[in-house]
């Protein structure tokens, strides 16, 4: 441990971060910069990249081989947290899976130690009465909704990458506060505007996170506070792909369709009909010293006054 008095000559990681001036990959550039890595931030238009000390933008397609090979030279981690899920099928497919695998491969030939890569709980088969879902969980089918597919796809490629420590992460829905965050912003709006987004079933589950707690454990494992071993219950597995989830809980989605329905005016639509009511099992990331800070009343607080001071 270095004393108070000795300067700290430890070297800084390089993280090269996709989509680091999105929703989930901003959160991600902020988490590093407080452990001390050096951010190569990839973003597709210049200027968009946080403005932080030891943030590099480097603007590209990651979806490009030379771009990727030259983006992740030298660096030590990547973290990917790119995904268009408003887009089209074919869309979501050449860069979520494609372009995820592009920029995987070339990190494993540069030599990189480690990629993290967001994915979702989505990919995970959620019908009514699966109950609790861990990560050896069964995956969903071919005939699922295009992000859940694309997403479980993606995953299944990274798989294929060897020579580079993966790790999976698996949150769900996750709150906080962006113009692009989908349920503090868009899916609200989509309340507001259209009555068929007003539909719910009340007891189903609403598993979340916050995305500061989801990007504190990808910077974590990223810059190596979260060590590679052995068997996935003590860390990633070194070399392997290891998937973990990243929930802090569950609550009725009752809980999170009425302070939106409150906070924009409308009135909610609870249908009949069957429910998933289980939980996301995170106690893997726990084991690995991952432990959410942000409670849901303060998660769903941030909600509400976003949305009635908007």
């Amino acid at each position: 441990m270095t004393s108070p008095s000795s300067p700290d000559t430890s070297p800084r990681p390089t993280v090269v971060v996709t989509g680091a001036n999105g929703f989930v990959g901003a959160r991600v550039c902020d988490a590093l910069v407080a452990r001390g890595a050096t951010v190569r931030a990839v973003v597709r238009r210049a200027g968009t990249a946080p403005s932080l000390p030891g943030v590099e933008e480097v603007v590209g397609q990651f979806t490009d081989p030379t771009f990727a090979a030259q983006a992740v030279s030298g660096a030590d981690a990547v973290v990917t947290t790119v995904h268009p899920m408003q887009s089209d099928r074919e869309a979501q497919q050449q860069i979520g899976v494609v372009g995820t695998g592009t920029i995987a491969r070339a990190a494993a030939d540069a030599d990189v130690s480690v990629l993290v890569h967001v994915s979702t709980a989505a990919v995970y088969d959620r019908s009514p009465g699966v109950g609790d879902v861990s990560e050896g969980s069964a995956l969903v089918g071919d005939g699922a909704n295009d992000y859940s597919v694309t997403k479980r796809d993606t995953d299944a490629a990274l798989a294929e990458v060897d020579g580079i420590t993966r790790v999976l992460l698996r949150p769900p829905a996750i709150l906080g506060v962006g113009e692009s965050s989908v349920w503090n912003t868009l899916r609200p709006a989509g309340m507001r505007d259209d009555q068929e987004h007003r539909h719910a079933l009340a007891d189903q589950s609403f598993a979340w996170v916050h995305v500061t707690d989801l990007a504190a454990l990808a910077a974590d494992v990223a810059v190596g506070v979260v060590t590679p071993g052995d068997g996935a219950s003590e860390g990633p597995v070194l070399g392997g792909c290891t998937p973990v989830n990243v929930a802090a809980g569950a609550v009725p989605m009752r809980d999170y369709v009425q302070v939106v329905a409150d906070a924009v005016d409308v009135a909610p639509v609870w249908d009949d009909g069957p429910a998933w009511t289980g939980r996301i099992v995170a106690d893997r990331a726990r084991a690995w010293g991952w432990s959410p800070r942000v409670t849901i009343d303060t998660a769903l607080d941030e909600v509400r006054e976003g949305l009635t001071t908007a």
